[in-house]
């Protein structure tokens, strides 16, 4: 079109020193993503020269540089007022009248000569670089139409260039003012207001995995989860599954959406924040389908840029179309090093003063500072927690003199979450009430190593930090090592750990943690007479009309993250093991439990799964793994029963799983059973006859043959897995499974507290070892050692 203008359809990549980091992206999407299928909203580029020009003929250079050498670089004491007399040179500057023209010309080839809506945004020439993210430093405008409104909203995206933040931000990445030049996207709305919108990354956010799609959605434009002023819908989809055509969304979390933000009216703002109505915050802002869709367009942008992405969409409320509306390089995960891991343990309990949505995995101790806006930044001092109800791009300059941040309001996608991930420090976000019951000048706890919720403990608790190098760490050569785990929420960090698999996925905590109530509890919902624990029901699955949907989604998700985290290698999940009173815990679990005088001994394991009071129950849990295998597409999902007493047992618990839809050989579907009884040892080929393999239980098989219930703490000094008894019957286990060429495994702690211990599996030839993820490096050290021993012994 001219020097001045470029449209979106003229430019790429490679233009980025002509129209800034986020234009020559929407270009590059516009031209070479389309034909993919990728629908970007067509519009068109002020160039840096028409920014250049007008800096020149407003003779604006001098000011400017004169402005920033006043800039105390020290405390950054004459931040706010530097700021507010360069944007103010901008302000009342003038477009010259050749680019207007060019302007409007181009916005009338886009609008066809109607007005039409825009967004108008900044895009700075060392925008969205792989080390240094200008993602909000500078301003955008939604819904500006008409030809006025238009340049000077232009104009004021000029100004942006030396907002506060961007000031402060290229101080702190080093570079000069005045070689930073800003070019300005004018790109068509699309009427997300009427639907809903959001941001994706195209890795897991706090901890870097790079093979699930993270999709966050809000009702309405998309700013709300910016200005982390709600919780957004969030959605994890895995890429490997994704590319086979199955339902690869593992995780779906329903936000609270509180706010909506839509269009004002003629003579009102451009956009306004209205409350969502109470059932539009029940539902997802997408369906499954259009979740899978966004997902597949993410990958196609990140195959095409060869870097994980920060991606921007939008959904059309009148033509139900969805949009990519910009891309940028991630750039907090791009640049580290995944064999290096560090690791954050809290050592005590203190007392919770709030919790909320955790950012990242660190722990940090400091004063915390209430702090109500950006003005008062002169009453935080480095190293300081601020605590505050929610942060905006504004807060940057604030945010970086921080320990940690803490927030009232917003979800893991938010402004807050994303400065603190850039920063390298914890954020608990969406707390509600931190304002409230954190003290002003209290010293606090933060904590987010514990999971998706972080807490904020009152004082200074003692925790442990150690960086955990793997670069060079090798596996043992002859057995498998394998990990204990049981916390979704955890494993896309562990899997970062040297194993080979999941040797023991205990299914009880996703039950305890996520699901919280009894299965059974949810089948005959309508049979509960106590009111309050049906009123609790109600409010945990109030999305759902199927109850028993409930359970068998919560369980599937849990499932389906920790088996994507070790994809494509080995995850055994033990069908539930809890005891009758352990169950008779879970909300609703005391009506369908009986009492029991030793529990341990009682209704447990494979015994429940075909008895009256539990076999609906079971057939859930089946339901569950069917959907992770069959749907989600995790054939790498093995299943293990606990506790399975007699050889006829073991066949009719063969059989109701055929009956539920998993049947043993179809999908590649192995059925583990555990050894554990020593009935399991004594008929061990018979065993190996109807399943495909063992796994020791060390704990009840100690417990069974030494004859002591391992919950006893009168006689607990007896307990010890070392014991004559207990290693005669573990080696006989593994002689007569390797007999029958069945795989055999241990899970337990003795091989990584015990070097002896580890060196006697591994002369029996044990397949594998499993162990919890904080004795992992101990037990490959004592494995190691062991068949350096053995060699060293036969050589």
């Amino acid at each position: 079109m001219s020097d001045y203008i470029k449209k979106f359809s003229e430019i790429g990549i490679e233009d980025i020193a002509t129209v800034g980091g986020k234009n020559a992206s929407l270009g590059e999407m516009y031209g070479k993503l389309s034909s993919k299928g990728i629908p970007v909203p067509n519009g068109f580029a002020c160039t840096v020269l028409a920014f250049k020009s007008f800096l020149t003929f407003n003779q604006l250079e001098f000011p400017l540089k004169n402005l920033m050498t006043q800039l105390d670089k020290t405390n950054y004491s004459n931040l706010k007022e530097i700021g507010i007399a360069a944007r103010k040179l901008f302000l009342n500057a003038i477009l010259t009248k050749e680019l207007e023209t060019n302007i409007i010309n181009a916005y009338k080839e886009l609008s066809n000569g109607s007005a039409i809506e825009v967004a108008v945004r900044s895009s700075a020439t060392a925008e969205d670089l792989p080390n240094a993210s200008f993602a909000g430093q500078h301003e955008s405008f939604l819904n500006v139409k008409g030809e006025k409104e238009v340049l000077e909203t232009v104009k004021k995206c000029f100004a942006s260039l030396y907002t506060n933040r961007a000031i402060k931000y290229r101080e702190d990445n080093h570079f000069k003012h005045e070689e930073v030049f800003l070019s300005v996207g004018i790109q068509k709305m699309v009427r997300s207001d009427k639907a809903s919108s959001g941001i994706g990354f195209t890795l897991e956010p706090d901890s870097g995995f790079r093979d699930v799609i993270h999709l966050s959605g809000v009702w309405g434009l998309g700013e709300n989860i910016v200005q982390g002023t709600i919780t957004p819908d969030e959605f994890l989809v895995f890429k490997p599954t994704l590319l086979l055509g199955k339902n690869a969304i593992i995780q779906k979390r329903l936000g609270d959406k509180t706010k909506t933000m839509i269009y004002g009216t003629e003579g009102e703002n451009s956009v306004v924040n209205i409350d969502t109505l109470k059932e539009k915050q029940l539902q997802f802002v997408l369906s499954d389908h259009e979740i899978l869709k966004l997902a597949n367009w993410a990958l196609i942008i990140e195959q095409h840029y060869q870097k994980p992405m920060d991606i921007e969409w939008a959904k059309d409320g009148n033509t139900e179309e969805l949009f990519i509306i910009q891309a940028r390089p991630e750039t907090v995960h791009a640049m580290q090093n995944p064999l290096i891991v560090r690791e954050y343990r809290i050592l005590e309990k203190g007392q919770i003063i709030t919790k909320g949505n955790a950012v990242g995995s660190k722990i940090s101790v400091g004063k915390a500072r209430i702090l109500q806006s950006p003005i008062e930044s002169d009453k935080i001092i480095e190293g300081e927690i601020i605590v505050t109800d929610v942060t905006s791009p504004d807060w940057d300059p604030i945010l970086k003199k921080s320990a940690a941040i803490i927030t009232n309001k917003g979800g893991r996608t938010s402004h807050a979450s994303i400065v603190a991930r850039e920063l390298g420090v914890p954020a608990i976000v969406g707390c509600g009430d931190a304002t409230a019951t954190i003290t002003d000048g209290e010293t606090i706890t933060v904590s987010c190593c514990e999971g998706k919720i972080g807490f904020v403990y009152k004082g200074e608790l003692n925790f442990e930090k150690k960086e955990l190098n793997f670069t060079d760490l090798q596996k043992p050569d002859s057995t498998e090592v394998m990990m204990i785990v049981s916390d979704p929420d955890k494993v896309f960090q562990l899997s970062r750990y040297p194993n080979d698999g999941v040797g023991l996925l205990r299914i009880e905590f996703i039950i305890t943690h996520a699901i919280q109530i009894h299965p059974m509890a949810l089948i005959k919902f309508n049979e509960i007479e106590d009111v309050s624990v049906k009123n609790k029901i109600q409010s945990l699955t109030e999305h759902y009309t199927n109850k028993e949907k409930y359970f068998v989604d919560a369980l599937a998700e849990g499932v389906a993250t920790i088996a994507a985290a070790f994809y494509p290698k080995d995850v055994i999940v033990r069908m539930s093991d809890f005891k009758t009173n352990e169950y008779a815990n879970l909300i609703g679990g005391k009506d369908f439990e009986p009492k029991e005088e030793n529990p341990m001994l009682g209704c447990r394991g494979a015994s429940r799964y075909y008895n009256e009071i539990y076999k609906e129950g079971f057939r859930l849990e089946c339901e569950a793994i069917k959907k992770v295998r069959d749907e989600m597409g995790f054939d790498n999902v093995k299943v293990m029963i606990p506790f399975c007493r007699t050889i006829e047992e073991g066949k009719k618990i063969i059989s109701i799983m055929k009956k539920y839809g998993l049947e043993q050989g179809i999908n590649h579907l192995e059925i583990y059973v555990m050894a554990e009884i020593p009935s399991n040892i004594i008929l061990a080929e018979k065993f190996a006859a109807i399943f495909d393999g063992f796994s020791i239980g060390s704990n009840d098989l100690t417990q069974l043959i030494l004859g002591i219930d391992r919950d006893s703490t009168s006689i607990n000094d007896l307990f010890n897995e070392q014991n004559e008894a207990v290693k005669f019957m573990i080696a006989s286990m593994i002689a007569k499974a390797r007999n029958e060429g069945s795989k055999i495994g241990l899970c337990g702690q003795a091989p990584s507290d015990y070097p002896e211990f580890a060196k006697f599996l591994v002369q029996q030839g044990i397949d594998s070892i499993s162990f919890n993820p904080d004795a992992l490096l101990k037990g490959i050290e004592n494995i190691k050692k062991a068949e350096i021993e053995m060699l060293t012994a036969i050589g």
